[in-house]
């Protein structure tokens, strides 16, 4: 089977293109249990530093779950609650992964390709991108892993009036929805995808994987443990503590190692 979960490295960085660009970028089954994967081991990879997450083609980021399997794979309770397990493996590897992720968003972004693009830390979309979540013309409804993606993103007012309408728009708005966190010129997002990406590896990663879990944990309601108090001062410990430091003494670029 061709892979549509194509997987680039390069240096510090990884850039995963979900790519099925005849079909809109359609997710299958196994293209979901593909993509849990990948985001499974990059997350565990050191070396990594910040993952894109783009579409295949011009035409879409991606365009959620291939509704023509609908017939053979979400076929009752059962059959739905099973194709959900694969679904939200996806998401939710994606949303705890350690390192920092960017959404690359040209073009078509909807049902489950919106929740996957929610899932991504930093969200950059060309200005002619299409947005939305319709399952209500297909008389299907979110799981509760999926709506806290979106509730959690854009608040459960704005998510109930975006699934109550069905509606598809543009970027403009989804960038006040909060959506996407910026919108730019088509002939201007990889430059700006490429400025992001280079901010984010030349930073110490280290401190961009702690406020990672630390603004995840203060949605925790759970008191703070005083372990988990003092776990922010372990910077100070650190080589890149030390390069970060002197390399602004010196008034040079730092060389951050992780350590």
């Amino acid at each position: 089977m061709e892979d549509h979960i194509i997987v680039e490295r390069s240096e510090n960085r990884a850039i995963v293109t979900i790519n099925r660009p005849e079909k809109m970028n359609a997710f299958t089954v196994p293209m979901y249990q593909r993509f849990a994967a990948v985001l499974e081991d990059l997350s565990a990879d050191g070396g990594i530093r910040c993952i894109v997450v783009q579409g295949g083609g011009d035409r879409a980021f991606c365009a959620g779950s291939d509704i023509g399997e609908f017939d053979s794979d979400r076929q009752g309770s059962v059959q739905g609650k099973e194709y959900a397990e694969d679904t939200v493996g996806a998401l939710v590897n994606l949303k705890d992964c350690r390192h920092p992720t960017v959404a690359k968003i040209r073009g078509v972004c909807v049902g489950g390709g919106l929740e996957l693009a929610a899932s991504c830390d930093i969200r950059i979309c060309s200005s002619d991108s299409r947005f939305g979540i319709p399952p209500n013309r297909l008389g299907l409804a979110l799981d509760y892993d999926e709506l806290n993606v979106l509730c959690d993103l854009i608040g459960r007012r704005r998510a109930l009036e975006m699934l109550l309408e069905g509606r598809i728009f543009g970027a403009e708005e989804a960038y006040h929805l909060g959506l996407v966190t910026r919108v730019v010129a088509p002939e201007a997002l990889d430059e700006e995808i490429e400025t992001t990406v280079r901010r984010i590896t030349e930073a110490a990663p280290l401190s961009n994987r702690w406020h990672k879990a630390f603004i995840k944990r203060l949605a925790d309601p759970r008191p703070l443990s005083q372990a988990e108090r003092d776990e922010p001062y372990r910077c100070f410990d650190t080589e890149d503590y030390r390069e970060g430091t002197t390399a602004f003494n010196e008034k040079r670029k730092p060389r951050f190692v992780g350590r």
